[in-house]
């Protein structure tokens, strides 16, 4: 009696207790297939099926899905604790207060014990039926990883100032305190920016979507953080500035005698002058583009720079190879010969280094652009301008660590790599 008041009591506050709650029936797959709001041309519809038949989802009872249906913090947390693998730690008692008595009491517990939830996020209660942000939801999915695999726990430690490919990074909306998480489920394919290089971290996330992101964990949770190239990709970029050993087959080089490398970190964020006093230049990242055309590009980070209104040409026996740096003028007198005679090397010159396409427009790149730089004002005394250039280097040959071309000297500081024999 009590029970069934229970149920009743949950229906008449709107909650659709087949629709989510209590993760207990699995469903035949020709109830799978049977959603009328589902048809076979819909892109989530084998996740759908799969995150049914297992038992993580249920339909209504109209026979609808609702897959724009957006989904609950109570919701989300509820099938990550189904489809983890992991051992949770015994909970005498609910670890939110306003969870006591809740359908997703047991769910949410679970989901905290095996770390998804970070309690300490909520000092306020859980608000179980608030709708969940994408950023929440790349929290916990990092969270979890971490928590299950050592190399994840690292992963996030590596990426905390990386550059993040999603245009929120440059044009704002997304926390410096996301980068890990936000670049851990980029970086191994569980969550995906929108066409416009948006994140969307304030954005809410469906069923459909849910359907599709839990496929996706059942088989990162099984896998290697460093099996993942883009992930590798933003580590080495979190440690170092650059992704050139993730990307290419160069390796640095070491300094005459010395028994370290010369990685591309020693010379970063070190003011140097320009020659002739024409200023200072501060180099922050090198990223490389692994694209042997405008329209074929194969790694994370060249899709911030280069796309289909590329302007540059590209040269598929080389990499493209961006730079973002910093240069203060000492007058107004930094025309674009004068910078390409300034720095005495080639990837730090600006010689025919700028550029332009869609992609930058995208991510909210500050890009060295095809105008006088004096006439313009691109560059004026004492403002410091921050900005990407362009370059390349040889994809297949060995370059001479010798030349300008594969190595940078900041004061006594020497990066210089090769593509071994």
């Amino acid at each position: 009696m009590k029970k069934l008041k229970k149920i009743t009591q949950l229906l008449l506050s709107g909650v659709m207790v087949i629709g989510i709650y209590p993760f207990t029936e699995s469903t035949s797959q020709a109830a799978v297939t049977s959603f009328k709001d589902v048809p076979t041309s819909h892109w989530a519809k084998a996740s759908i099926n799969e995150a049914v038949a297992k038992g993580y989802f249920k339909g209504y009872s109209d026979g609808t899905f609702k897959p724009g249906a957006t989904v609950t913090r109570a919701e989300f947390a509820a099938l990550l604790a189904r489809v983890a693998k992991g051992t949770q730690e015994t909970t005498q008692a609910s670890v939110f207060k306003d969870l006591n008595g809740h359908w997703g009491e047991t769910e949410v517990n679970r989901a905290v014990s095996l770390g998804f939830i970070m309690p300490s996020d909520y000092p306020n209660g859980f608000k179980p039926g608030t709708t969940l942000t994408r950023e929440e939801m790349a929290k916990w999915l990092s969270s979890g990883l971490a928590v299950k695999d050592e190399d994840y726990k690292q992963a996030l430690k590596d990426t905390k100032n990386t550059l993040v490919p999603v245009a929120e990074f440059y044009k704002g909306g997304l926390k410096k305190a996301a980068y890990p998480y936000v670049s851990l489920v980029l970086g191994t394919g569980l969550m995906a920016g929108y066409p416009d290089g948006t994140f969307g971290p304030g954005k809410t996330t469906t069923r459909a979507e849910a359907a599709v992101i839990l496929s996706r964990y059942a088989q990162v949770q099984e896998s290697k953080a460093d099996t993942y190239k883009d992930l590798n990709e933003m580590r080495e970029v979190g440690l170092t500035g650059t992704n050139l050993t993730s990307a290419t087959p160069f390796v640095y080089s070491k300094y005459e005698n010395a028994n370290y490398l010369n990685t591309f970190d020693l010379i970063t964020e070190k003011p140097f002058s320009l020659r002739n006093n024409l200023g200072e230049m501060i180099v922050h990242r090198m990223i490389i583009a692994d694209a042997p055309t405008s329209s074929t590009v194969r790694n994370m980070y060249g899709k911030m720079f280069i796309d289909k209104d590329f302007d540059r040409f590209i040269d598929e026996d080389r990499y493209m190879v961006f730079m973002e740096v910093t240069v203060t003028p000492n007058g107004d007198n930094l025309s674009n010969l004068a910078l390409a005679n300034s720095t005495g090397y080639r990837l730090t010159s600006g010689a025919a280094s700028n550029f332009t396409s869609g992609a930058v427009n995208k991510y909210g790149i500050i890009n060295l652009p095809r105008v006088d730089y004096v006439k313009s004002g691109f560059f004026k005394k004492g403002v410091s301008r921050r900005y990407w250039m362009a370059q390349s280097i040889n994809r297949y040959r060995s370059e001479d660590v010798t030349l300008n071309g594969s190595s940078i000297r900041v004061g006594n500081s020497l990066t210089s790599f090769y593509i071994p024999n």
